[in-house]
């Protein structure tokens, strides 16, 4: 496959008993139990009584994870977490590790046995399609609050067929090339939910949606921001339900009233990863290297331990390495496999990881060197900002370029091991390797602390519960400023650092 060029306030749990398990997809059920719970404000305005009791027959929560090791781990351990929470709300936790129950929970048939139509399909990787979602491992914490809101399937003011579609609300200041510029004439109007806080589809919703996916053809072909794809699916121009607000879902801070939160802790699973186990190789040519590479300089090229600039012209005063490739206005295939190349078979046998950036991405090498001690050297691993292509059709997940790739050497060498390679030097590197890795079993994992656009890109809300740890373009902004707003080592990084070593089990 070639890519292109390119609420009440009685709440009753009758079934918090059961877990379904597949996929890190489980449900959590118990026996009848009443739990005094405040009601959404958001809810109460759209006409929810304060005095019904809510029958829930269950709630399925699913945790979004990843194949890699440290993803595996924590979503295991956040799993633990929320059945002990189960447990302290019902006295009485139960686990059955099945998904062979469709009829009552016919969402996860997608996600657990991969029918045709299920949100597994269209959002391929990324998705879940669940009542409760989370997505990436943040700290979750269950309590009675996390649910409340849901229609009460006995009360004639909370039928059956009520959708909700439930989160905490993310808007575009202003338009964006990451959602395609929707809405360009008023970008705020459109709101999508942001996983780090969980996100909520009732089961009447779930129902809809599987049937509308089952009835028609899957039109995606790129996927770039799953969390405003998910919205625009869902809001289907009008036909659907738009985001419902609901304060209950929260990333920063820990209120009384917070039904989750989301720890922003630059990921820390032992000591950083030195500075001499990390390769930089910037992508540059030779109309670039007056006005980008001095930047690159100016900002963060100091962090790295070990950084050469490749181009299609040896300038002995950057100095740049001459690849003998001829530089392409597109995609650079040829000249990343060449950097691949060089990496592997020539006098870099010592360092354990790979960082291709572009000379237009600004990237904090001391984060990265955090989050490179949670992932295994040893293994497969290909790291950065998930995008997708086709992933409805058959086809793959890959890391988008401009926020950086990150390569272990077992992958680099599984790769050139291979035979996948470039179709042409001009061919989208990134696609290519992402459909070279998807052939190779190896999958993409991915950081949303990676950025492939500038930070006016995406939303204040979004960025204020990150430490990122890249941007790419210098676009209409003052690149050296973005870098010491948004990436520079300081203070705040060191005392964050300190903090986190008591932290190190609650990724």
């Amino acid at each position: 496959m070639r890519p292109p060029a390119r609420r009440g306030r009685r709440l009753a749990l009758p079934a918090l008993l059961s877990l379904l398990t597949c996929s890190l997809a489980f449900a959590l059920v118990s026996k009848d139990v009443k739990k005094e719970v405040k009601q959404s404000k958001n809810l109460e305005k759209s006409g929810i009584s304060e005095k019904n009791d809510i029958d829930l027959k269950g709630i399925a929560f699913v945790i979004q994870s990843q194949s890699n090791s440290f993803h595996a781990k924590k979503a295991e351990q956040l799993k633990q977490s929320i059945l002990k929470q189960a447990a302290d709300l019902t006295q009485i936790p139960s686990e059955r590790k099945s998904c062979s129950n469709p009829d009552r929970l016919g969402f996860l048939r997608g996600l657990c046995l991969g029918v045709e139509g299920s949100l597994q399909a269209e959002f391929g990787a990324h998705s879940s399609g669940i009542p409760l979602h989370l997505y990436h491992l943040g700290s979750w914490q269950l309590q009675p609050l996390s649910l409340q809101g849901q229609p009460d399937r006995t009360s004639p003011q909370r039928p059956l067929s009520v959708e909700w579609f439930l989160g905490k609300a993310l808007r575009d200041e202003e338009s964006t090339i990451i959602h395609h510029y929707a809405f360009s004439e008023n970008p705020t109007v459109f709101k999508y939910p942001d996983f780090a806080a969980g996100w909520a589809l009732s089961i009447p919703l779930v129902n809809k949606l599987t049937k509308r996916l089952k009835s028609e053809s899957l039109k995606s072909d790129f996927t770039i921001d799953l969390k405003h794809e998910i919205a625009l699916y869902i809001w289907d121009r009008g036909d659907g339900p738009p985001l419902t607000p609901v304060p209950e879902f929260c990333t920063d801070g820990v209120d009384s009233s917070c039904a989750t939160t989301f720890h922003s802790f630059l990921p820390l699973c032992g000591n950083p990863v030195k500075k001499k186990d990390i390769f930089v190789a910037v992508k540059t040519c030779k109309k670039f290297h007056g006005d980008r590479i001095p930047i690159v300089k100016q900002t963060w090229a100091g962090q790295a331990g070990h950084i050469e600039y490749y181009s299609d012209y040896a300038d002995s005063s950057i100095p740049t390495v001459d690849l003998g490739i001829p530089n392409t206005e597109r995609g650079h295939c040829g000249k990343t496999f060449a950097i691949l190349e060089r990496f592997l078979n020539h006098s870099y046998d010592k360092i354990a990881w790979l960082v291709i950036v572009d000379d237009d991405t600004l990237i904090s090498i001391s984060r990265l060197q955090h989050l490179l001690s949670c992932y295994d050297a040893s293994e497969p691993v290909f790291l950065g900002e998930r995008y997708g292509y086709g992933l409805g059709t058959g086809g793959y997940s890959y890391v988008t370029g401009g926020g950086g790739m990150v390569f272990s050497r077992e992958a680099i060498r599984r790769l050139l091991a291979s035979k996948c390679r470039c179709y042409s030097n001009d061919a989208p590197d990134d696609m290519v390797l992402g459909m070279c890795f998807s052939g190779l079993g190896i999958p993409v994992t991915h950081s949303p602390l990676f950025h492939q656009a500038r930070p006016v890109d995406y939303p204040k809300d979004y960025l204020s519960h990150q430490v990122p740890i890249s941007f790419h373009k210098h676009w209409n902004i003052d690149p050296v400023k973005v870098y010491f707003t948004w990436l520079a080592p300081s203070e705040e990084d060191r005392a964050r650092q300190e903090t986190r070593k008591g932290f190190k089990e609650e990724l």
